[in-house]
């Protein structure tokens, strides 16, 4: 039986990684967790939660996943990462999406727009592999068994999702919401309306407010429900733009970082209406666009990105190990991994 840990730090992270414990129990292998303090009241009554360095040596993983930027370099288990979320260009690449910290054996790209760079960068620093494998999060988005929400009280109305960056410089929560407002009101569209949970309760209050016979507010960290039923969605420069256009659906983007063509950008609240009705009606050109931003981000519908994540690993250490140069040593980050493992131990010790 092998073991897999999954490495959790934020809230965002679960949704994305127990499409991957699913896909470990049916295959009969064993997965645990290690969480930030922050998450436990977040697991499952049947999610093995391992406390401290001992559980975890104990527990023994040959394979460690993390849908965050770091790992703790010290647990046992080759260090693989899955990402949090697509590449939106919210940084310069040496700052986001591209930063190699030295940390990750194995790196499960999304699709090629994601794969070619990290192949480059592969065969730059020579001490980590990479394999395309889908995003485990949009599984249950794919899965064959999962028939599209249908929402009863749109009444046949299109429905329109709202998601914002919580990048103070990107969000479009502030600019957007007087128009959202007056589109709730209005009533032609049905509206699903969330809101990153960290920006400030004055902001995420009003924008509750709206739900009603015309809107609905969800503030789960899981948003499949929302991306299943919704025509077309309106956000910034938010990952979940990424998320949304691969199921081959239109995106109205507000002052997107780095637009692309199969987007709908507008640079002032007073556009949103028409933008919509261009969204809701896409031109073949716009379909054609969408389509290929599909396959260049995420190409695979099947439902099966877990799987193919399990079997990368089984391939890297059939092929990989041993074969790829050290590491660099990185001194500073490790000991701010330990710090911040550190600090977990201490905030349990509390609670």
């Amino acid at each position: 039986m092998k073991r897999y840990l999954l490495f959790a730090t934020t809230l965002y992270a679960l949704p994305i990684l127990r499409p991957i414990a699913r896909a470990i129990a049916a295959a009969g292998d064993e997965s645990a967790w290690s969480v930030s303090p922050a998450l436990r009241n977040y697991m499952n009554a049947d999610e093995q939660v391992l406390r401290d360095l001992d559980q975890i040596k104990a527990f023994a993983p040959h394979a460690v996943l993390s849908a965050s930027n770091w790992v703790p370099h010290f647990f046992p288990g080759i260090k693989v990462q899955v990402f949090h979320g697509f590449n939106v260009n919210k940084r310069e690449p040496g700052r986001g999406h591209f930063r190699i910290r030295g940390l990750f054996d194995l790196y499960c790209t999304q699709g090629p727009a994601t794969t070619q760079p990290f192949q480059l960068l592969a065969r730059q620093h020579r001490h980590f592999a990479v394999v395309e494998t889908g995003w485990p999060k949009l599984d249950p988005l794919f899965n064959a068994r999962t028939e599209r929400t249908r929402l009863a009280a749109a009444n046949g109305r299109k429905v329109c999702m709202y998601a914002a960056t919580f990048t103070r410089n990107l969000s479009s929560a502030h600019a957007l919401y007087d128009e959202i407002a007056r589109q709730v009101a209005y009533g032609e569209h049905y509206w699903l309306l969330t809101l990153h949970p960290k920006v400030k309760p004055n902001l995420v209050a009003k924008y509750r407010a709206l739900a009603g016979p015309n809107a609905q507010f969800f503030e789960a960290p899981d948003l499949t429900s929302m991306l299943s039923a919704a025509d077309v969605l309106v956000s910034d420069t938010s990952s979940v733009v990424s998320e949304f256009m691969v199921q081959r659906k239109p995106v109205v983007t507000f002052r997107n970082r780095a637009p692309k063509a199969y987007m709908i950008d507008i640079q002032q609240p007073q556009q949103l209406a028409a933008a919509l009705r261009d969204a809701l009606d896409p031109s073949p050109q716009l379909i054609r666009e969408i389509e290929h931003g599909a396959q260049q981000t995420h190409p695979y519908r099947d439902g099966a990105s877990s799987e193919r994540v399990l079997a990368a690993i089984a391939d890297f250490e059939k092929s990989s190990l041993g074969q790829l140069e050290s590491k660099p040593l990185n001194l500073l980050r490790k000991l701010q991994g330990r710090i911040n493992y550190r600090r977990w131990l201490s905030e349990s010790m509390r609670a």
